[in-house]
């Protein structure tokens, strides 16, 4: 027999729920009342699921195992959740053949999961795509506006195979599908779209766009070169606070005259002129401001005006951004006062 506890709850499930932004999202979701399903690769290795057993003290946290490329996997997660967020994806910058560590895997693993809650009824699927699907093209200039209606230049990324290539085709491609799918089946699919996303995480280790974003104030050399790389590559440093983000998924997941895609992003900016501020901020670090790499003014914005139109606000600018993130990085260790 249901339980009064279970009855009237709203049920979603988070796919890929081990990562910085899908455990925040999870802990959003419980304390706002929803029970939760969730999947991660490994449920048996408890360190890396430490930070999800944790939160089942917050409400009604069910953990599978699933594996992307299995369709079946996803069937038993979505069953009775009126609301889906696919957040899991293949990410390996290392690989020396994105075409199948990264691209058809992530095409496959979006089409699995949407197959899945075509099967199960699920009201609304949201899924997490990236700025790297919207910014990437080979147009010249400053002062250009990206919005919902651009897209990467897949062919251009697939010819000049620029470092990390892989990443945006893979977000842009499996998105794409998305769409198409949620055509064809009569699926309410949304998508989300952040930019490089920081803050305070629940995951044992600290996420790779952490420290991306912190670069400039750790000094470490081979993450500020692939920022600088972000800056080339994709028009801008464009940030995001993660518990923005994870509210952000949350309400266009409720709000019904939601559709489409939006994008999430706070803060434009570029490298030089990050360094610049983040020098002034916090005077204590060693924070370099000379860049003739580097162009000052970053390519393009891209804008969250339709999401801000849609009535979301955003809680936290560029100062709490950094200023959260220090604190965070303060205590596991990774910063020196």
């Amino acid at each position: 027999m249901a339980s009064i506890k279970q009855f009237g709850k709203k049920k979603a499930c988070v796919i890929g729920g081990s990562g910085f932004v899908a455990s925040l999202l999870i802990k959003q979701l419980l304390e706002k009342g929803y029970a939760v399903n969730t999947t991660v690769r490994d449920p048996d290795n408890a360190k890396k699921i430490s930070h999800l057993v944790a939160l089942q003290s917050l409400g009604e946290l069910n953990i599978f195992g699933a594996e992307l490329t299995v369709e079946k996997d996803f069937d038993a997660p979505v069953a009775g959740c009126e609301l889906v967020f696919q957040l899991a994806t293949p990410v390996n910058f290392a690989s020396e053949d994105p075409e199948n560590d990264m691209i058809k895997p992530a095409i496959k693993g979006v089409l699995n999961v949407l197959n899945a809650c075509a099967r199960a009824k699920v009201k609304r699927v949201i899924l997490t795509s990236s700025a790297a699907a919207v910014t990437i093209n080979q147009v010249e200039g400053t002062d250009m506006v990206m919005d919902e209606s651009n897209w990467t230049d897949v062919e251009y990324l697939n010819t000049a195979k620029p470092p990390t290539w892989g990443y945006p085709v893979s977000k842009a491609l499996a998105e794409k599908a998305a769409w198409k799918f949620a055509e064809e089946n009569h699926i309410d699919l949304i998508t989300v779209i952040p930019s490089l996303t920081t803050g305070p995480s629940l995951t044992p280790d600290i996420p790779s766009s952490v420290g991306l974003a912190t670069s400039l104030i750790t000094g470490n050399d081979f993450l500020l070169n692939a920022l600088k790389g972000m800056q080339f590559l994709s028009g801008s440093i464009s940030i995001t606070h993660v518990e923005d983000l994870c509210r952000a998924h949350i309400f266009v997941a409720e709000k019904e005259s939601a559709s489409g895609r939006y994008i999430c992003c706070t803060h434009n900016t570029s490298v030089p002129e990050l360094a610049k501020f983040l020098s002034k901020r916090y005077p204590q670090y060693k924070i370099p401001t000379e860049f003739h790499d580097c162009p000052t003014k970053a390519k393009l914005i891209i804008s969250s005006e339709k999401l801000i139109k849609e009535g979301f606000s955003f809680k936290y600018g560029v100062e709490e951004i950094f200023d959260h993130t220090l604190e965070y990085l303060k205590t596991k260790g990774a910063l020196k006062n």
